[in-house]
């Protein structure tokens, strides 16, 4: 790897300008804090209702709009990584690939993504890993123009310190590939899993919002095989993160639930947005 992915968006779903956009990002995040400061700590148990809690995820799905648009539900998503903000080094996200017909998930051969932050090195060792599987290629044909993993960057590179990227655009492929993709770099507390992903679109207002409750209260059950093309732009790689999180008894937090119509007004053809937190318990119990 020696190329860099230079961003295909900025300008266009966030600000290209550094400053502009370290303004957007840090308004939307302290917002988000805010937010979660001044309500209560969730109960134990999952719970349809869209609450806050303190601890660390170790997965989220997280929209990828322009942030005009989705960037508040991005915001939410990421505000409560503060705490984690030295520990997690690694970060994965797999995002759909809207521009390229591929076959499972394509990594890049570049050796960082570029945004206007700066660059964000990618994972060497991870890259090795995924060699061994075959529903995994290197195809940079896939990024070039995708938006889906580039829009979740600047939002990273605000609330964590350095760490390396595995991007994964995601194409035709089962619920267990993602599955072992995603079990082969699980690691521990040092990495984080994003999964990429907008919810309904272009449909009226009221209809949308009632197919997109629909949609929580069925990643809240963790059942994958509900999740339909109609519902989610990146419903491949969250069936995969909903099959292993059955499998492994995780904890799945609503945070927040809205859509196009609700931030900019226009409700005749809109696209839906979500956020959600997976927890996994530690030895003792406790939420990690």
């Amino acid at each position: 790897m020696n190329s860099l992915r230079q961003s295909a968006v900025a300008g266009t779903f966030y600000p290209a300008d550094p400053a502009a956009l370290s303004s957007m990002v840090e308004t939307l995040l302290g917002v988000a804090r805010a937010e979660r400061s001044s309500l209560p700590s969730p109960p134990d148990v999952t719970s349809p209702d869209i609450t806050p809690n303190a601890a660390v995820p170790k997965a989220i799905i997280a929209p990828h709009a322009g942030y005009a648009y989705s960037g508040i539900v991005a915001a939410r998503a990421y505000a409560s990584l503060a705490a984690a903000r030295d520990r997690i080094k690694r970060v994965v996200i797999l995002g759909p690939a809207h521009h390229y017909p591929l076959k499972g998930l394509a990594l890049s051969s570049a050796a960082a993504f570029v945004t206007p932050f700066g660059q964000i090195p990618c994972d060497a060792k991870s890259t090795e890993i995924l060699s061994k599987l075959p529903q995994v290629q290197e195809l940079d044909a896939a990024h070039s123009l995708e938006h889906s993993i580039e829009v979740q960057l600047p939002f990273l590179q605000k609330v964590l310190d350095k760490f390396t990227l595995v991007a994964l655009a995601v194409g035709d492929a089962t619920t267990d590939d993602i599955s072992e993709v995603l079990a082969a770099l699980w690691g521990g507390r040092e990495t984080l899993i994003v999964i990429s992903s907008d919810l309904s679109h272009h449909l009226p207002y009221t209809e949308a919002k009632n197919m997109d409750t629909q949609t929580q209260r069925i990643i809240e059950a963790m059942d994958p095989a509900l999740i339909g093309r109609e519902r989610a732009c990146g419903r491949v790689a969250m069936r995969g993160l909903l099959g292993l999180a059955r499998v492994r008894r995780m904890r799945i937090e609503t945070v927040d639930l809205c859509n196009s119509g609700d931030t900019s007004g226009d409700k005749d053809a809109v696209v839906g947005y979500g956020a959600w937190h997976f927890y996994e318990e530690d030895t003792n119990g406790a939420k990690t």
